[in-house]
């Protein structure tokens, strides 16, 4: 086993906790930054993984997770605000711990121009990593497949048989967190020939929200229709459900950048970093059917 040691935040979320078995996999040592110490830290430390409790906005709590580690993965809640803030942390921390690369979690919108607040922040923190001077690999993932199974679409799916957002003809090819995990733990296994890149993201098939719904519709048995919502009527739903006005503020505004054709594209990057294709939305639905099916009880 070798003696490096990877840091990955976010550890029981979806991209890392897939990055978290890949390294294990390829017999890494790995140290887990996790909000609580509850069952999946538990779970974690039985797998021989260290286990760090803290926040990203706390400093001194980073600092403390980043001593010793050789690669880090960092990736911030797209729900809460202060990217910047926590970037700056952890970007001085990992400079000061002479890490040998990061791979930072972005997403495909984060641009100058970008009309969400929480995009403009990425590309901010993005900026940030750079001029700290750790080797580092900017990720810009399309729209996830757990998008489809957030607060704002899974339950239309589940009760009304309906997939509504503002998407127009917009089109993506959906990315599964456990490929982009995959990708994360193969970048800091062998970061040299990544560092200083940003790699667009994408899953296999590029596809419209109309597409999206007759490949639900294919693997879950039953009729989901689209229906393509006003940004003003998904403003409001988002905010009737108690969403933050950070998030609702994001969600309305990366729709907008998909109609433009921000979120559209494909490539191999996934298959190439890897050795493996991404999944289908087929497949997704698939692995995780019973969250797609009506609660009968």
């Amino acid at each position: 086993m070798s003696s490096d040691l990877y840091l990955i935040t976010g550890a029981t979320g979806k991209t890392g906790s897939t990055a978290i078995e890949e390294l294990l996999s390829r017999g890494a040592r790995v140290r887990a930054f996790v909000h609580r110490d509850d069952e999946r830290a538990a779970a974690l430390r039985a797998r021989g993984v260290q286990v760090v409790c803290g926040e990203l906005l706390d400093s001194h709590a980073v600092r403390h997770a980043l001593r010793g580690v050789t690669g880090a993965y960092f990736v911030y809640p797209v729900m809460q605000p202060q990217l910047v803030d926590a970037t700056a942390y952890f970007a001085d921390a990992a400079r000061d711990a002479g890490l040998r690369s990061i791979v930072n979690m972005s997403q495909i919108s984060a641009r100058p121009q970008a009309k969400s607040r929480a995009s403009l922040s990425h590309w901010y923190g993005e900026r940030v990593l750079d001029w700290a001077g750790t080797p580092v690999t900017h990720l810009r993932p399309t729209f996830f497949m757990e998008w489809l199974t957030y607060r704002f679409q899974l339950p239309q799916i589940v009760n009304h048989d309906l997939l509504k957002v503002p998407a127009g003809n917009g089109r993506h090819a959906p990315i599964a967190a456990s490929d982009q995990g995959r990708v994360i733990a193969n970048l800091l296994l062998n970061p040299t020939p990544h560092a200083g890149k940003s790699y667009p993201l994408y899953g296999a098939v590029e596809m419209s929200h109309a597409e999206l719904a007759r490949t639900l519709s294919e693997v879950l048995g039953r009729e989901i229709r689209y229906e393509d919502e006003s940004f003003s009527a998904c403003e409001q739903r988002l905010s009737q459900m108690g969403l933050s006005e950070h998030f609702i503020q994001h969600v309305v505004s990366v729709y907008r950048d998909y109609q433009d054709g921000v979120f559209a594209g494909t490539n191999d990057l996934v298959e190439t970093i890897t050795g493996r294709k991404p999944i289908t939305v087929g497949e997704y639905v698939k692995a995780n059917i019973e969250l797609f099916r009506p609660n009968t009880k």
